[in-house]
């Protein structure tokens, strides 16, 4: 019976390969290939589930139980067969046949605990046995066939958990033997290509190679010739024929049959350019690949593939589907022809100097296909093995160094031809010198005799910019897309909102939320498919180099080099993140709803501070401090924060409210004691208010939570304005009031609604005092509309002869008598 903990023993010690082998063979054959059977099983359990629909006389547990009887001789070949000399080919296909015994067991747990729960349902039916009373025979015999059938089912149920655990333990040693079979072999040392011993074991391996290949090409000559001589010819060369006509005609036909459609039907936008280069891209791939197929497909059916030239065959097609790809992304980015149409921010000489280099990464690509495939057919010999690698670590090498001095040089010429700054470059440089340093460690690991790994260093990094380059265009594609199509102004705008009555704000919005969501999914895509070609041992390789340092330990909590980086590196993710999104919220979701800036800062303000403490939680896990740790450590450092940082918690505090109350808000013109102005910011420490000299004064946020202010804009944005004056008694005031009131209409800035008013304030001292309110559609507006109704009411009024001024006003001076006048105020005696 297999431990619940995996088996740590040596490989070594596990039984020759041949007799283990020959445990399981005739199960193994007759299954077939591991991923066939991973996906046969579960199909055949659910026909054997749904079975008794069909027939009623076919019991479900006893399908259930023959099952995982099945299961368990499946289990039992794949451990009989697996062992660390077995290819990797072989390997995957059992840890496949694992996952799916797995599986199957879970499924038919599954189907057995449905059973139980019916038989315990009929037990208890049943009741329980009454003492001193005699059951009749019938219940006697129902109770000891469900006694019976619950025991065999429970008893089922266990071996099906104990089989499902032990497929997992299997499965889980499978990997982990992939994973040690990979860092063995990107750690192992030979001799180095500059030393002549690597190169006289190839010379002394040469003439059985030689052999080798002769033989080779010997078998695919003797399937030319008798697919000839079999009438295989014809097959052959209709898939010449097909292989040519796609190449050729078919692909220039759709790339200008794209081209005159985009041009032609699509909006004259950013999408044009996108579905383009997509469309470039589709047509580049899939008719090269296509044309691949067509061609071993016909020289397969007229039989004129040898069986060791299978491999080489399928490596041919996915050779042809790669180069393809790489070759259209150049094209479709770097639009030579169409600088126009370029979606990338380079220069047309650059454009011209990088094409070459796309078609040159395309025919390394391919020939590394060609070579692996070859030399696996051939069966070559280890110093072959290595040359092979050597030379195609070396195309590689040449390759990424090309273009790494290509746009080394065309930056240089940039900047030589102008003295203006082209933008942040900061992420071009650092991209630039990890490419260099990851270049340095390639050559390096050549030159000691790591080959495996110089190679592989060499591949991932080509790789690496092949899917940079496949995501980036995804990328703007689709933003492009969803924003065309869910544009608030589009067809599919227009028949939502009449036909549902959506808004058309809410239709904008989901299209950039949904064009959000599948550039995420398309990232976390792209973050697996840089281990695609490499298989799933590269996150196990790099688990096993973390184990090496095992750091120290600090109470109950294990403080490694690598928790620390690992820690650094969620943070920086983790910040990286957040800007994103703020970013995205602040210039494209934002925008596209009907909030104002106020909601808009605040929504954007709790998000960032939301995220910030996600990603310090997250960095601290990742350093290996718990949830309840920082708990601890928070409430420790409670009372300090108390007494020590009582001003910047109480103004962190009030900051998180205004965010969520939002009394004032950006945009809001507000009073503070002498000072008004325009709320232009509010952070979780201040606010910064825009005062009339345009200098700036910044209150801390507890000011606006307990103290009054005064906000103009909270409840209604328009500002109003108030006229008082006076004229003298007799004076035509029916007159004045329509003068005042074409003076409002005359001035654009004074509204309709409300209406200007004029009122009669009070009849005195031989004057008709009047006071007139007009409302202009901001606060800001209030103090340059007065001046001008001044302006005009102090012109047109005397023009009028209508005297303009203020009630008079007495002095009296107490005390002294003076000798002369009183005093004079305002034209009039005191």
């Amino acid at each position: 019976m297999r431990v619940a903990a995996p088996r740590t023993g040596s490989p070594g010690r596990r039984p020759p390969r041949d007799a283990r082998v020959t445990a399981g063979l005739g199960v193994s054959q007759a299954i077939g290939s591991g991923m066939t059977f991973r996906f046969l099983v579960p199909l055949l359990s659910v026909l054997l589930a749904i079975a008794p629909a069909a027939a009623q006389d076919v019991d479900p547990i006893l399908v259930s139980t023959r099952a995982l009887d099945q299961d368990g001789r499946e289990f039992d070949a794949v451990d009989a067969a697996f062992n660390v000399h077995t290819d990797a080919t072989e390997v995957k296909s059992l840890q496949d046949r694992a996952i799916a015994v797995k599986q199957d067991s879970a499924l038919q747990v599954a189907t057995l605990s449905a059973q139980l729960q019916l038989i315990d349902a009929r037990i208890a039916q049943l009741g329980p046995v009454t003492p001193g009373v005699v059951e009749t025979p019938d219940i006697q015999a129902q109770r000891k066939l469900l006694t019976r059938q619950r025991s065999v089912v429970d008893s089922a149920i266990k071996r099906g958990k104990l089989l499902g655990t032990e497929a997992d333990q299997l499965a889980t040693e499978i990997d982990r033997s992939r994973a040690e079979a990979f860092s063995e072999r990107m750690s192992v040392q030979g001799d180095s290509p500059l030393t002549p011993a690597f190169w006289g074991t190839l010379f002394r391996s040469l003439p059985r190679d030689g052999r080798r290949l002769s033989a080779f090409i010997g078998a695919e000559t003797d399937a030319i010739e008798s697919g000839v001589m079999h009438r295989g010819l014809l097959a052959g060369l209709l898939g010449l024929i097909v292989a040519i006509v796609l190449i050729s005609p078919v692909r220039i036909g759709l790339r200008a049959a794209g081209r005159r459609y985009v041009i032609a039907r699509v909006p004259g936008n950013r999408i044009r350019r996108s579905s383009l280069a997509l469309w470039l891209t589709l047509v580049g791939t899939l008719v090269p690949w296509l044309a691949s197929v067509a061609l071993i497909s016909g020289l397969r059916a007229g039989g004129m593939v040898a069986p060791t030239w299978d491999k080489l065959a399928s490596n041919f097609e996915q050779g042809s589907f790669l180069a393809a790809l790489i070759a259209a992304l150049g094209g479709a980015l770097l639009q030579r022809r169409q600088p126009s149409w370029r979606l990338i921010d380079i220069t047309d000489e650059t454009a011209n100097r990088l094409r070459p280099w796309t078609f040159a990464a395309a025919t390394v690509t391919m020939l590394s296909f060609l070579l692996a495939a070859g030399r696996t057919g051939v069966g070559a010999s280890g110093p072959v093995q290595a040359v092979t690698e050597v030379f195609a670590a070396v195309l590689h090498i040449v390759l990424v160094l090309g273009i790494l001095l290509t746009g080394a040089r065309m930056r240089a010429v940039a900047a030589r031809a102008t003295e203006e700054e082209r933008g942040d470059q900061s992420i071009v440089a650092f991209l630039s010198l990890t490419t260099w340093a990851v270049l340095a460690v390639a050559v390096v690991s050549l030159a000691t005799g790591y080959v495996a790994f110089g190679y592989f260093l060499a591949r991932f990094t080509v790789w690496i910019a092949v899917v940079a380059a496949a995501s980036y265009l995804l990328l703007i594609g689709i933003d492009d897309i969803c924003s065309t199509v869910f544009r608030r102004d589009g067809k599919l705008a227009d028949a939502v909102h009449h036909g549902f009555g959506v808004r058309r704000s809410l239709i904008d919005q989901f299209g950039v939320a949904l064009s959000a969501l599948l550039r995420l999914m398309l990232i976390l895509v792209a973050m697996g498919s840089v281990l695609f070609p490499f298989g799933s041992d590269i996150p196990t390789l790099f688990g096993q180099i973390s184990r090496i340092a095992q750091g120290i330990t600090i109470g109950q909590v294990t403080i490694s080099p690598g928790a620390i980086l690992r820690a650094l590196a969620v943070l920086a993710v983790g910040m990286f993140g957040i800007r994103g999104i703020q970013t995205w919220l602040t210039t494209r979701y934002l925008p596209a709803t009907e909030l104002d800036a106020g909601a808009r800062n605040s929504i954007a303000m709790v998000a960032r501070y939301i995220g910030l403490i996600l990603v310090v939680l997250w960095s601290l896990a990742s350093l290996g401090i718990g949830v309840e740790r920082i708990a601890l450590l928070l409430s420790a450092l409670s009372v300090g924060i108390g007494f020590g940082l009582q001003a910047i918690t109480q103004n962190f505090v009030s900051g998180l409210i205004l965010l969520a109350e939002r009394p004032v808000k950006i945009g809001d013109w507000v009073r503070i004691g002498d000072q008004e102005g325009d709320v232009k910011r509010i952070s979780v420490r201040a606010t910064e208010i825009q005062i009339a000299d345009r200098s700036t004064l910044i209150v801390p946020n507890s000011e606006l939570i307990t103290k009054s202010i005064v906000n103009k804009t909270l409840s209604d944005p328009i500002g109003r304005i108030q006229l008082q004056f006076s004229v003298p008694m007799g004076s035509d005031i029916a007159q004045v009031r329509a003068m005042l009131m074409a003076i409002y209409d005359a001035q654009g800035a004074v509204l309709d609604d409300p209406k200007p008013v004029l009122f009669i304030d009070s009849l005195l001292d031989g004057r008709i005092n009047f006071n007139s309110f007009a409302y202009v559609n901001s606060p800001r507006a209030v103090y340059p509309t007065r001046s001008d109704i001044w302006f005009e009411l102090l012109t047109k009024l005397p023009e009028a002869g209508i005297e303009l001024g203020t009630t008079p006003q007495q002095v009296q001076w107490i005390g002294a008598q003076p000798t002369g006048a009183q005093g004079v105020i305002g034209g009039e005696a005191a």
